[in-house]
């Protein structure tokens, strides 16, 4: 290679090699600043796209059979976010009791499905009995505090929070197992579903939401300690977004499925979206919490750009839970749920 074709910085360098005096170290250039990052971020969300176009649908698919297909994916995915947050408890060095973990967590969607709420809860007082006693027969002893916690949190995080979608699906049965059937004033058995895609979409809403406004507009950053990037700009954008997303869902349902909105006003909508933005926006960073502790980037690598399926379902876990317990209190506030008992509250126009 001539002169003229060989890099002004190695000429400098060879230079003083070629007098027979000492060779020069090499300093490299400092890194371009338009470098393949921002090619690899639109990657990223070009994945992610790709991952949502063809997840949603099939989660929507799921959610309209209803039934069984509902808990065949919610079990499924128990079992996987499972998997993944012991994997991050190892990371950590603590050694989780998997196989009472497993057990227990894939046994919660079931008791949700064929059972109650109740008796989830009481299902998750003997998961915490069995682990003690299954800790006692381990012959290492040491960090059985973490190993007993940690199983424990895997099992109500994943398990007992997840297994809520079952309980949302079949909303009306879990009024009439309650309350009793004369006080349905004739409620869709459908009515769950919707009230499930109500909670889904408004928090993907106000990921997108947050996403967007934080890249715009995000100077104030959220939470620094746990995720560096969310900002409080990007919270605010996740509030609107959840309000335009409940409030295009409403109107449209109220247009062509009134029998599945009808239970729900537009007052408790507008007033219910910021609040499961609000919650999904606790999710992701209760997620990110975990992560930053266990020192990874993502739970795992099962779905393309986005990660694991704890970090896809993060925000849901808890603002599920959230809309469940909301809509149980506003039924027994607005509805005649029992014979003969009038509504505390007027139900909302």
């Amino acid at each position: 290679m001539s002169d003229v074709d060989q890099p002004a910085q190695e000429r400098v360098a060879a230079a003083p090699a070629a007098a027979g005096g000492p060779r020069e170290p090499v300093h490299p250039l400092p890194p371009t600043p338009d470098g393949p990052e921002p090619k690899k971020e639109r990657s990223n969300l070009t994945l992610r796209l790709i991952t949502a176009g063809v997840g949603v649908p099939l989660v929507c698919a799921v959610i309209y059979a209803g039934g069984l297909w509902v808990l065949g994916l919610v079990a499924l995915l128990i079992l996987i976010g499972v998997n993944e947050f012991y994997q991050l408890i190892e990371a950590k060095g603590a050694e989780p009791l998997r196989s009472v973990g497993y057990a227990a967590a894939g046994a919660l969607p079931f008791v949700f499905y064929f059972g109650s709420d109740y008796q989830a809860t009481v299902l998750m007082s003997f998961v915490l009995l069995g682990m003690l006693i299954a800790q006692l027969g381990k012959a290492q002893i040491a960090d059985s505090l973490a190993s007993i916690s940690g199983t424990f949190f895997g099992v109500f995080y994943v398990g007992w929070l997840l297994s809520h979608v079952i309980a949302l699906r079949n909303f009306q049965a879990v009024v009439a197992d309650r309350w009793g059937t004369p006080g349905l004033l004739e409620m869709d058995p459908d009515v769950g579903g919707y009230y499930l895609f109500m909670t889904i979409f408004v928090t993907i809403g106000g990921d997108a939401g947050a996403y967007f406004a934080g890249r715009a507009y995000g100077n104030r950053q959220l939470a620094p300690q746990v995720s560096p990037n969310k900002t409080v700009e990007g919270a605010i954008g996740a509030l609107f977004a959840a309000v335009v997303v409940a409030a295009g869902m409403k109107a449209g349902f109220d247009q062509w499925a009134p029998a599945l909105s009808m239970h729900l006003g537009w007052t408790a909508t507008l007033m219910l979206a910021p609040v499961l933005a609000s919650f999904g926006i606790v999710g992701d960073l209760v997620e990110s919490l975990l992560k930053r502790d266990a020192k990874v980037k993502d739970t795992g690598t099962l779905l393309p750009g986005t990660g694991g399926v704890l970090d896809r379902i993060d925000s849901n876990l808890i603002a599920v839970p959230v809309m469940y317990y909301f809509l149980l209190a506003l039924t027994y506030l607005t509805q005649p749920v029992a014979a003969g008992i009038a509504p505390l509250v007027p139900i909302t126009p």
